[in-house]
């Protein structure tokens, strides 16, 4: 396995949260120009001055409308952006079903993390507790002031301390990294691009069936209707070519920041085959029923619904994850 040294991941990852924010708002604006192409395909204009169908597409209105839209998508999606980035951490709770875990509840956990947060030089974070017996932890936040690592009771109730220190040690590399910046800053857009073109596409199906519907007795109106039809087809596939290019985005971002956090967990608390203790540990039980969006299980140590350990990736079964195998994993920090 080739490692990279932290400044040079820290590096890659602004870079990425850069691209990131240029692509998914470049990706956004070409969904909502095609939408407009296909609405005019359909013979539909919003200021009805768009032709019929006929298999042409009326350039000047689908340029037009685009501008005259422009103002609206940006704002739209620039507001929709603002509040995901000041309130993410309350979001992620709400998706975890997580709560603020106090010192007097739980020192011990409290302790680890400030000893470890001292050895690493960075600021203390945010410590959530979800109240699940199953074992699982995640980092998340994009700044000093919503850095988070939350854990599960069960796994404070299986894990000793060395164990537990190294599945923290994992978390804050992940914030060291901005590990959490960028897949927080991915899960927003793909979200954004997600809702458009539902929205597009449940817009072209009540053109679609208005067009059919009126134009039921009529030869030309019927092959406007196939037509319009077609149409809505291929805003479907555009829809999923779009969508399926967003996964890959987060999906590229995903794989190697484990391995990342691995290694710069093991230096961090000392003891690599703690880790790969508890990573043995939680690939037994990382299920967790309050998580079931799969942008937010990326963001745990062990994805929820991950195969049991030993059974390994298939080709497509690891092409499509966002986690590499755990048991590869454990085999690497047993190496050290």
């Amino acid at each position: 396995m080739k490692y990279v040294g932290m400044y040079t991941q820290v590096s890659r990852n602004n870079k990425l949260t850069i691209m990131l924010l240029l692509s998914f708002p470049a990706l956004t604006l070409l969904m909502v120009w095609l939408f407009y192409v296909l609405l005019s395909l359909c013979g539909v204009a919003l200021d009805g001055n768009a032709e019929q169908v006929g298999g042409n597409v009326n350039w000047t209105w689908v340029n037009g409308a685009f501008i005259d839209s422009l103002p609206w998508v940006v704002g739209t999606v620039s507001v929709w952006f603002v509040i995901a980035y000041f309130f993410n951490a309350s979001m992620v709770k709400a998706a975890t079903g997580a709560k603020t875990l106090e010192r007097r509840e739980n020192p011990r956990v409290y302790n680890i993390v400030e000893n470890l947060t001292m050895t690493a030089g960075m600021d203390m974070p945010k410590i959530n507790v979800v109240d699940d017996p199953q074992l699982n932890a995640f980092a998340s936040g994009i700044d000093r002031k919503s850095y988070t690592v939350t854990v599960t009771t069960g796994l404070l109730k299986v894990l000793n301390d060395d164990e537990l220190a190294g599945v923290i040690a994992h978390e804050l590399t992940h914030i060291r990294n901005r590990d959490t910046r960028l897949l927080i800053t991915s899960i927003i857009f793909v979200g954004i691009i997600t809702t458009i073109i539902q929205v597009s596409i449940r817009s072209l199906f009540w053109i679609v069936s208005d067009s059919s519907s009126s134009s039921s007795d009529d030869d030309d109106d019927n092959n406007n209707g196939g037509a319009a039809i077609l149409v809505f087809l291929i805003a479907i596939f555009l829809g999923i070519i779009a969508y399926f290019f967003a996964l890959l985005t987060r999906f590229a971002i995903s794989r190697k920041r484990e391995y990342m956090a691995d290694a710069g967990g093991a230096e961090l608390c000392g003891n690599p085959l703690a880790l790969a203790s508890a990573l043995r540990k939680i690939s037994d039980r990382p299920g967790l029923k309050k998580v079931k969006r799969d942008d937010v299980a990326q963001l745990f140590i062990v994805h929820p619904q991950a195969l049991s350990r030993g059974k390994g990736m298939g080709f497509f079964t690891s092409l499509f994850s966002t986690h590499p195998d755990t048991q590869k994993r454990i085999e690497i920090l047993e190496q050290f």
